[in-house]
């Protein structure tokens, strides 16, 4: 007879993050900037959200503030900052596709 944990299995959070949204206080602190800096970059970065009253990051936003702080912590201007976390971020989307259609092929 089978016990009940046997009957469990393992779940990845890792997995699922690609389907929330992080509200304006949760960015900042898992980017660890202040407020002022994420509504500057979201503007100036033309950075995706949802919602009118309460801004809405998905995790592809929230990997672009942390690309901004990361280029930022580097000693790049905000623009370099901007420009380099978004192509970044492309060259990223360029190198899943190549590996999608690998695996098609």
């Amino acid at each position: 007879m089978a016990r009940q944990v046997d009957l469990l299995e393992d779940v990845s959070v890792a997995e699922r993050v690609t389907d929330l949204e992080f509200t304006v206080g949760q960015v900042c602190r898992i980017a660890g900037i202040t407020k002022m800096q994420l509504d500057y970059w979201t503007q100036r970065g033309e950075i995706e959200t949802r919602g009118k009253k309460q801004r809405l990051y998905d995790s592809r936003a929230v990997e672009v503030v942390m690309l901004i702080k990361q280029a930022r912590d580097l000693g790049f201007d905000v623009n370099a900052a901007i420009s380099a976390a978004k192509e970044f971020q492309a060259q990223k989307d360029e190198r899943a596709e190549q590996e999608r259609t690998r695996k098609v092929a």
